[in-house]
């Protein structure tokens, strides 16, 4: 049985990312949240014997410094760093922001969420750079499963709202204030070669002429699995998870300035099926037993709050410096969006907005978030420990 369980982890998330480019409504619901609820209902049907505990726990491992490096090959953060040298400002003032909130939220919660240090440091990797950072955070920080699933079931849900807010009723009301948007053109042709609309699409994943450059990705990724390992020794404890985590990271945006490793296709949806698979082994070890007791109800209504604190605060904080710094209406709702949603979401509200020039700056937040995040969250984390 177990073996089957592990074989399960394996092909479960390479089956949702067929069907997700076969099937619209994948997509629609979310591979993560499939993940999630596919993985808690083998979890608590007691198909998972006792015997492979520690195995899952080494998968759970392996699964995120794989994971991590392959996200990040295809993100040269200095190329498009240099495209949008002006949306720093932006992206500084959203980071500033939310960390202004954690902090305050930390003070205000802690005697009633244990471990919220590590909480606030997933919730900087995941307003930063979505579930790849949150889940690496999260293994470096040691999070247990529990805690893991409440705090990523919370956050999707007041992300959510957020999206829906920021799709909606966002630019009527933030344009009472701040400045409009002076349209140029700038970012234009750049927006074709640069493929915003491939951003996270698993189309022509399964494809054989992707095979020799994903296993070329791969070889790379284990050399660097090796580097992030063989250093995680040299520490105890805790220190170990984060510094092999922080390790593949750099050495991963490192690999991404090398041209033939940044042009591999496909890479970071084969970075992210690892990512899946660590959902659905976190979300298998949880027990939804425990996650419904009175204590745990308790817990979920805290870190709620905790974090609606944090997002909402963080937006309305973010809004009064754009305001003071000039930023316009239009790059403070893309800013918002790839900070709080994740880049695949930047072409959706830039529809919404009707402003396509918007696209590429609110990208270059989201991949250079991704490659801060996990800097970003640990070092938030341990500061308030």
């Amino acid at each position: 049985m177990g073996a089957l369980v592990i074989l399960i982890y394996f092909l479960f998330p390479a089956f949702i990312l067929y069907l997700a480019t076969r099937l619209s409504i994948i997509n629609k619901i979310g591979i993560v949240v499939i993940c999630y609820i596919f993985g808690l209902i083998i979890g608590n049907i007691h198909m998972i014997p006792e015997s492979i505990s520690g195995l899952q726990g080494d998968l759970m491992g392996v699964t995120i410094l794989l994971g991590i490096p392959l996200v990040l090959f295809s993100e040269n953060v200095i190329k498009w760093a240099r495209l949008a040298r002006y949306t720093f400002l932006s992206l500084l003032l959203g980071v500033v922001s939310v960390v202004i909130f954690v902090i305050v939220g930390f003070f205000i919660f802690r005697e009633r969420i244990p471990e919220i240090w590590k909480i606030s440091g997933m919730m900087i990797g995941v307003y930063t750079g979505g579930t790849p950072n949150l889940a690496a955070i999260a293994r470096g920080l040691n999070v247990n499963e529990e805690l893991y699933i409440l705090t990523h079931t919370v956050e999707l849900a007041v992300g959510a709202l957020v999206l829906l807010f920021l799709l909606t009723g966002a630019k009527p009301l933030f344009s009472l204030f701040m400045k409009p948007y002076q349209r140029d053109g700038q970012f234009n042709e750049k927006e074709a070669a640069l493929k915003v609309s491939d951003f996270e699409s698993y189309a022509g994943f399964f494809r054989r002429a992707n095979l020799p450059g994903l296993l070329k990705a791969l070889g790379i990724t284990l050399v660097i699995f090796g580097a992030g390992y063989g250093l995680s020794l040299l520490f105890e404890g805790d220190a170990g998870d984060t510094a092999a985590i922080l390790t593949v990271t750099t050495l991963g945006i490192l690999a991404s300035l090398v041209p033939g490793i940044n042009r591999i296709k496909k890479s970071f949806q084969l970075g992210m099926y690892f990512i899946y698979m660590f959902c659905v082994i976190v979300a298998s070890k949880a027990d939804l037993r425990a996650l419904f007791q009175p204590d745990s109800i308790e817990l979920l209504l805290n870190i709620f709050f905790y974090i609606l604190l944090v997002i909402t605060g963080s937006l309305v904080l973010h809004s009064l410096l754009s305001w003071i710094f000039g930023i316009t209406v239009d790059d403070y709702i893309m800013t918002s969006t790839a900070l709080s949603n994740s880049p695949p979401f930047v072409p959706v509200v830039a529809a919404a907005l009707r402003n396509k020039e918007v696209v590429i700056p609110g990208m270059i937040i989201g991949v250079i978030g991704y490659a801060i995040g996990n800097y970003l969250g640990v070092a938030v984390a341990y500061l308030l420990r």
